[in-house]
């Protein structure tokens, strides 16, 4: 490593160097290291970004967002945990993983504005009728077996619940259940 007249650093590429250069934004902010950090690195990252299937510009993007980090965070910096490179290099990795997971997101839906639409008159009068036979059907169930049915379906309750609320075995609960509705599909179908 060398210091040139005009303030910039020249480094070997031995991996000693770039330990010592980070170390040395780290303890100083030494803008000289940093630069020649840059130089060396930035072009490496984006190199490595457009391999692993990333644009021109998304591996530039992070790579300078690397670098900015690098900067930024130069004090979590450990030369006896990870060498300057796979330090550098795992923080591009993590950049690249967090773009793919941006860029998978789904697109909010459009929220639609304004009054609703006034439900088909059709739609309403089927819902009726159906609610009507339901009830019916539920009517006809026995006590114990629409009970269950009335807390797992329209009390939200999951069997577990119900057999913690009911004290009953929860083989009971079940099979009181599934009858339940087997005498409910007959009885709508």
């Amino acid at each position: 490593m060398s210091r040139r007249k005009g303030g910039s650093v020249t480094v070997e590429d031995g991996q000693d160097d770039w330990n010592v250069l980070i170390l040395r934004v780290r303890d100083h902010r030494d803008k000289g290291a940093f630069a020649a950090l840059f130089r060396h690195f930035a072009p490496r990252i984006k190199g490595y970004l457009m391999k692993s299937g990333a644009s021109a510009s998304l591996a530039e993007e992070c790579a300078q967002d690397v670098m900015a980090t690098l900067w930024q965070k130069a004090h979590l910096y450990d030369p006896t945990r990870a060498s300057a490179a796979t330090w550098v290099f795992t923080i591009a990795r993590n950049r690249r993983i967090d773009a793919l997971r941006k860029s998978r997101r789904p697109e909010p839906e459009d929220l639609p504005w304004g009054p609703e639409a006034e439900p088909d008159q059709y739609d309403t009068l089927a819902l009726a009728e159906e609610t009507a036979k339901l009830a019916e059907a539920m009517a006809l169930l026995p006590d114990k077996q629409r009970a269950l049915v009335e807390r797992a379906y329209f009390g939200d309750l999951s069997h577990s619940e119900i057999a913690a609320e009911t004290g009953l075995p929860l083989g009971t609960i079940k099979s009181r259940i599934r009858l339940a509705l087997d005498r409910l599909r007959h009885k709508l179908s």
